[in-house]
């Protein structure tokens, strides 16, 4: 089994390169070890956000540089999933996975870092946000599950996946062919495609049952939820990049994950314990961290502990845009570090008006 590593890197704008290459050139990291890249990017993460896809034509372009390949073919190699919105204090940075043959010395009873990933077919507009979406994530969740050497879903501590929305061009085209879409707005398209992607993490890792889905059920019944998916909608792809996150035996990996589930966007203690299930309590060990990824939503009950919030009814801000900044303003809290991963939009991502909050450390000698 391969050795996973992880590199968080700080970003100066969304073309920024020079953090990875310099991992390149001074031969900490070799380019065909990479296996995933995760990022936050400083756009407004809504539909018009295209510094997700300028990030990833970036890193796509040096990587096939440094590879001697077509950026195709690094498409297809390398899982790439870039998250616009840094409100707040949420710093740009990207987190790049990689698998190595390095061997180090791990006890048998303990379980390091495995990361895996997969590519969904490609969906038609008509497809985003139903069924079809579901099954096809499903299938490609338990693909890169494979590919990460993970046979019990309850080794898996996060599941990031980027899908695609709908925009006027695609719902024309829907409409040229016949076909009808979930929905003519563009922006409630990104929260209907995270949420038929979550519950098709939900499916594969058996937390909810395919019978109990059906269209009408997406974005609808918040009690089907998975407590794993991070998913991220963006303008640049009609199919999915999945990055599976998980422990396994065998693995000799330095790092290890671990998650818990936020109840609600200020739920401090969700962060502490996702914290203290890789051995990190408070101060102690907060050096050996890595990076948290999380997922923020404005509650849909236009509640947080009983007080009402104005985020679903601003015109001035889209509601993701403020929850992300809430989010991230209490993990930056407690780690003392403003370079996290936030993503915004959490349908069928934990609980309503919650959502899955994972951390990687270094494991303890």
């Amino acid at each position: 089994m391969n050795s996973a590593h992880v590199y968080r890197i700080p970003t100066a704008g969304p073309d920024d390169v020079n953090g990875l290459k310099e991992l390149f050139d001074c031969g900490e990291l070799e380019p065909q070890e990479v296996v995933a890249i995760l990022g936050k990017t400083e756009g407004n993460g809504c539909v018009n956000d295209f510094t997700r896809g300028y990030s990833s034509y970036a890193l796509k372009v040096m990587l096939a540089d440094a590879l001697h390949v077509t950026r195709n073919e690094v498409a297809q190699r390398i899982a790439f999933v870039m998250s616009g919105g840094t409100e707040g204090v949420i710093s740009p940075h990207i987190t790049v996975f990689a698998n190595r043959n390095a061997q180090i010395a791990v006890p048998a009873s303990q379980r390091r870092l495995v990361i895996g990933i997969a590519h969904s077919r490609t969906f038609s507009p008509e497809d985003i946000g139903r069924m079809n979406q579901v099954q096809g994530v499903a299938e490609a969740v338990s693909a890169a599950m494979t590919d990460a050497g993970i046979s019990d879903s309850k080794d898996v501590h996060f599941v990031q996946i980027k899908c695609p929305l709908l925009t006027s061009e695609r719902i024309d085209d829907a409409a040229h062919r016949g076909k009808t879409v979930v929905t003519h707005d563009t922006y409630e398209s990104m929260g209907y495609s995270r949420g038929a992607c979550a519950i098709g993490v939900a499916v594969a890792l058996g937390e909810v049952d395919m019978s109990q889905v059906s269209d009408e059920k997406i974005c609808a019944e918040w009690s089907l939820y998975s407590r794993v998916a991070s998913t991220s909608a963006g303008i640049e792809l009609m199919n999915c990049e999945i990055i599976v996150m998980g422990n396994a035996a065998g693995s000799t990996s330095p790092f290890i994950v671990g998650h818990d589930v936020m109840e609600d966007a200020i739920d401090s203690q969700a962060v502490r314990r996702a914290l203290q299930s890789v051995g990190i309590d408070g101060e102690d060990g907060m050096e050996r961290l890595i990076n948290v990824f999380a997922k923020a939503e404005a509650d849909p009950a236009g509640l947080v502990r009983g007080a009402r919030h104005t985020m679903l009814n601003d015109s001035d801000v889209n509601h993701s845009r403020m929850a992300r900044a809430v989010v991230g303003g209490v993990i930056a809290s407690i780690t003392g570090d403003p370079v996290v991963y936030v993503s915004g939009g959490a349908e069928h991502q934990g609980p309503s008006g919650g959502g899955p909050i994972a951390v990687i450390a270094r494991a303890q000698a």
